[in-house]
């Protein structure tokens, strides 16, 4: 699963419209256009030469998750008189489907429970420690590399959960 299906698929879930999108990737600090948008969206195949445009890198995902986090709950309240920067934690493709977890997860505000929920009516039966196991920080002794069949399912979960 790519950036791009990710994108399309948290979309569809959590049924954001197309301006609402715009305003969500200003929030995570990047501009975009209604047509730089409808190219993103755009259903890709993995062998397909695509323009360099076409393609959603890592950076570009992270904002949306970043301004998802900000559209949802609302700015950070300064400290110090200083407004905190939003961190960017993927730093290679193998954990793009943990960072995407986490994210969505303080986005709409789940715990851990919502989520195995979230799981489940996409049948998939995970265990608290797995789902643990996925949401902690890379490098830690207990870390698991969450693969692309637990974030579609979770991302099929949620579309069943918010669009119905």
């Amino acid at each position: 699963m790519n950036n791009n299906d990710i994108l399309i698929r948290l979309r569809y879930a959590l049924d954001i419209k197309d301006t609402d999108m715009i305003k969500i990737f200003k929030l995570g600090d990047l501009e975009i256009t209604r047509d730089q948008l409808r190219v993103l969206l755009t259903k890709q195949n993995e062998e397909d030469e695509l323009p360099r445009d076409a393609v959603c890198d890592n950076h570009t995902l992270e904002s949306f998750l970043n301004g998802l986090i900000t559209y949802k709950r609302g700015k950070l309240p300064l400290k110090n008189g200083v407004a905190p920067k939003p961190t960017f934690l993927i730093n290679s493709q193998s954990n793009v489907n943990n960072v995407l977890l986490k994210k969505v997860k303080i986005a709409l505000a789940l715990t851990s429970d919502d989520m195995l929920d979230v799981l489940r009516l996409a049948s998939v039966y995970a265990s608290d420690s797995e789902l643990s196991a996925i949401l902690r920080k890379e490098g830690h002794r207990n870390y698991k590399e969450c693969g692309d069949r637990y974030a579609r399912n979770f991302l099929k979960g949620l579309a069943v959960k918010y669009r119905e």
